[in-house]
């Protein structure tokens, strides 16, 4: 017998603390309907999507009034990234353990008790901690958004359209981040940046209290916790994310990069084993491996590599190659911009016309396509580069809901907060391995301090040459990702949309 996760239409509303009216187990008909679950859950990403950005313009302020070395001050933004990246598959795991919406409620409250911590900071150790804590909290929400966003309805046109919603809200957030951050520096200190993330914490526990389901106790999973796995997969993704740092700080020729990559391996090669071998697994490999699934994970993996590959290449070069100032190459980057606030409205009828599947397969194509044209033509001229951003984000504005949702789809109910872990991990590392490429190139192959001034010809053409390399390895090897996932999502002759996928059947049904 099928299992449903919500309760009959009709159904009375619960009153839960306060007064506040918890929402009914029931599938919304419509986003007009949902709209309170999707304004909290939308509060939730803006947050991560701002998290980083809109601080990264106090950087030289906070470094003078806290007299941070600039070695140093980039920790303030790694701490973040760092935990975050790194504990997202095990709080995507205890989310589908003691409640999606349990997990997300207590993230948020710690993320407001660090935001308020901020006011108190008075040395770089502790803006550091603070910027940890608020990564943990990170770590404990953003699964939650995408896994809570699927669940709310049983239609994949609606799943496809909040998802969209909800990226929209971030893309925005992204994109005036800097902008909002500079304008608040003109008139306040810099921890007003930090502080400002408490009523959009207020908003996104307001709107999830009141508008999300609670969790049915039965789609839950309920395996024992692999705490050994866990330890294992925040030791691989924790070093995957350090090796680009670790270049940055040290270069190529030194020991601790290398260390960190040796380590990265080390641990994912001893995490897959363990995960084969222990009863109840963090993460089945199994499941993984349905075709829906990997699937999925190829396209948000090859998307953030060629992503992340293309904009670190492109900000060298505009700033450094062609000598631009930080603002006219802040200008240089608003067609991405563009397209990535504007794409928003056009994604789900994409999807709708081609379907899920190839939507997922042409816009992560889209975005490896970009890349190819910066590696080939972009020393050609601005237009050239523009035309690649353009691509870049058409696709990066599409792929995001549609594999998420691939992913979501092939996996059984009470996995879902992994699976939309998963899809954000799969982005966090590909995005590290891209520019930890893209950087040991640029060190191979153009010795000494690249910021310095009056570039020689040698120089530049040596600059150039290493962006043409690793533009083109990492061409390759998005193309390969997308390949391979579209293969692999193909349905077999006479076989439906979606396959053995049980995403709408709980395991064990």
């Amino acid at each position: 017998m099928k299992r449903t996760l919500f309760v009959r239409r009709g159904s009375r509303r619960r009153h839960g603390p306060y007064g506040l009216r918890e929402a009914p187990r029931t599938p919304f008909r419509s986003l007009r309907e949902a709209w309170v679950a999707l304004a909290g859950l939308s509060a939730v990403f803006l947050f991560e999507m701002m998290g980083n950005t809109v601080l990264n313009v106090a950087l030289p302020t906070i470094g003078r009034e806290l007299d941070v070395p600039s070695a140093a001050l980039q920790w303030v933004t790694n701490a973040y990234a760092v935990v975050f990246g790194g504990l997202m598959l095990v709080f995507g795991a205890l989310a589908d353990r003691l409640g999606r919406r349990r997990v997300m409620l207590a993230g948020l409250a710690l993320l407001a008790a660090a935001s308020l911590a901020t006011a108190a900071v008075t040395t770089p150790g502790a803006l550091v901690a603070v910027r940890a804590v608020t990564g943990l909290a990170a770590a404990m929400t953003t699964p939650g958004t995408m896994a809570m966003a699927f669940r709310l309805f049983d239609d994949e046109d609606l799943r496809v359209r909040a998802i969209t919603l909800i990226s929209t809200v971030g893309m925005a957030g992204l994109a005036i981040g800097p902008t909002v951050g500079g304008l608040v520096l003109a008139a306040a200190p810099w921890q007003t940046l930090l502080l400002a993330n408490v009523p959009i914490v207020a908003l996104a526990a307001l709107g999830i209290r009141t508008g999300v389901p609670a969790d049915d106790p039965a789609d839950l999973h309920r395996a024992p916790a692999d705490v050994a796995g866990g330890l294992l997969g925040t030791a691989t993704v924790v070093l995957a994310l350090l090796v680009p740092t670790l270049y940055a700080e040290s270069g190529t020729g030194a020991w601790q990069p290398w260390a960190a990559a040796v380590g990265a391996v080390g641990a994912a090669t001893a995490f897959v084993r363990r995960e084969r071998s222990v009863p109840h697994p963090l993460l089945d490999l199994a499941v993984v491996a349905r075709p829906r699934v990997s699937g999925g994970l190829a396209y948000k993996a090859a998307a953030g590599l060629a992503n992340a590959a293309l904009a670190y290449l492109v900000t060298l070069q505009l700033q450094l190659d062609w000598g631009w100032s930080p603002a006219r190459a802040s200008l240089g980057m608003l067609p991405q911009v563009v397209v990535l606030l504007a794409g928003g409205p056009f994604v789900h009828r994409f999807v709708r016309r081609v379907g899920i599947d190839r939507a997922a397969s042409i816009s992560a194509g889209s975005v490896v396509a970009g890349l190819a044209v910066y590696t080939l033509c972009g020393s050609l001229g601005y237009p050239w580069v523009a035309a690649a951003l353009v691509l870049v984000a058409a696709g990066m504005r599409v792929v995001g809901a549609a594999a998420g949702v691939n992913v979501l789809d092939g996996l059984p109910r009470e996995r879902t907060s992994t699976g939309a872990a998963l899809v954000d991990t799969a982005a966090e590392v590909s995005a590290a391995v891209g520019v930890a490429v893209a950087g040991t190139v640029l060190g191979v192959l153009c010795a000494g301090d690249l910021a310095a001034g009056h570039w020689s010809a040698e120089r530049t053409d040596a600059f150039r040459r290493a962006v043409t390399v690793s533009g083109a390895v990492l061409t390759l090897a998005s193309a390969a990702l997308v390949g391979w996932a579209t293969r692999r999502t193909r349905p077999a002759p006479g076989e439906g949309r979606g396959g053995a996928s049980n995403g709408l059947v709980a395991k064990g049904s």
